[in-house]
């Protein structure tokens, strides 16, 4: 299934807080979701980094391309928690994007999915990962930015605008929705450590 590119922005979105928590170093998840099991992704300036410090995970950003065959299969996935930063397929680009988003929509037939379980001894690769997904408004993401393209460490903030991370958000809302739709486990902040969301059956 395949979402509506154009209109799955967390705003958009139809969600709910999840009011059953647990505080992993003061950050709330989700009652019952392993702490071994959380990867957390979402645009630059999202809050990744600063929420895996927070909660003592894996330093370091590992790197997914979600057109690469078995990718739920790959070593960096295998060290959690921890931030991951995937390659984006969108339409009319023959290369997966990591950067410059693109204006045209994602291309969801070069998705590559974790297959169900069938057999008793198999991996439930759909249920071993809960995504984080952070999509804060795009005002404090672009604020925070600002202030951190003044400290010239982070080469991406230097030519930055409130449109471009739009757009990042909507692709990242998009995938969020995605990933719901087709039985992946799926939480969403709307603020660096805030409450988490569920996106609700649709």
């Amino acid at each position: 299934m395949n979402p509506d590119p154009t209109s799955c922005c967390l705003t958009q979105c139809n969600t709910t807080q999840i009011e059953a928590t647990t505080n992993i170093k003061g950050v709330p998840f989700p009652s019952g979701i392993p702490f071994r099991q959380i990867l957390i992704t979402g645009p630059l300036g999202s809050g990744k980094t600063t929420l895996i410090e927070r909660i003592h995970g894996w330093s370091g950003e590992g790197y997914i391309d979600l057109e690469h065959k078995n990718w739920w299969r790959n070593r960096t996935l295998s060290v959690r928690p921890r931030e991951i930063h995937f390659g984006i397929p969108f339409v009319g680009h023959k290369s997966v994007t990591t950067g410059a988003w693109p204006q045209s929509p994602i291309d969801f037939n070069r998705i590559q999915l974790p297959p169900p379980k069938t057999r008793f001894y198999n991996t439930n690769w759909k249920a071993k990962f809960t995504f984080n997904f952070q999509l804060p408004p795009a005002l404090l993401i672009y604020e925070g930015r600002i202030a951190r393209a003044k400290l010239e460490c982070h080469p991406p903030d230097q030519h930055l605008s409130i449109e471009n991370i739009n757009r990042e958000l909507i692709a990242y809302s998009a995938l969020a929705l995605y990933f719901h739709q087709n039985g992946l486990n799926v939480i969403i902040r709307d603020s660096y450590a805030g409450y988490p969301r569920y996106i609700n059956a649709i």
